[in-house]
């Protein structure tokens, strides 16, 4: 049964790290912004950038790449920044992911979401909300909430030591 209703859709931003295709929900997505050399903090995550003005925020930028244990981000014309403000627990972290690229906003319908598989996947399943299949490949959308819910203590202690 096909079903067409949009509350059967979900809205995502789709970006990729190098040649593999991720996703994440349009909700929390506030802004796509070109790269800028961030602020280093000194003694964060090696993930961790450092800081990014965004309209008078100061917003830790992380290269995801090295959050999932890839090589780090290389920039390129091409290369952007997803400004994301991700609700964890009570609160919610802000913060500016660094992309290869930037693709679409695109629609997946809620029935076309697989569960995360348990071998093959090159990162840590407990990150991955789910995967879809599409044009003969697949989208891997991020659960940010538990991929920085670790880290997001240390990311915000670290930003705020250094705009203290």
């Amino acid at each position: 049964m096909i079903m067409t209703s949009n509350a059967a859709e979900l809205q995502f931003v789709t970006f990729a790290l190098g040649d593999e295709v991720f996703a994440v929900p349009v909700t929390v997505v506030r802004e796509i912004l070109d790269h800028e050399e961030a602020f280093k903090i000194p003694h964060g995550p090696d993930y961790l950038l450092g800081l990014r003005d965004v309209r008078g925020q100061g917003v830790p930028v992380i290269d995801l790449r090295l959050r999932l244990g890839m090589s780090a981000t290389a920039r390129t014309p091409h290369t952007r920044v997803l400004v994301l403000d991700i609700p964890i627990g009570e609160r919610t972290l802000t913060l500016g992911l660094v992309a290869d690229k930037v693709f679409e906003v695109t629609p997946f319908r809620r029935d076309a979401i697989d569960n995360a598989p348990d071998i093959g996947v090159r990162w840590r399943s407990d990150y991955i909300e789910g995967v879809v299949r599409r044009e003969g490949d697949f989208v891997v959308i991020i659960n940010l909430a538990r991929l920085f819910s670790d880290g997001g203590a240390a990311i915000a202690s670290a930003a705020a030591a250094a705009v203290a």
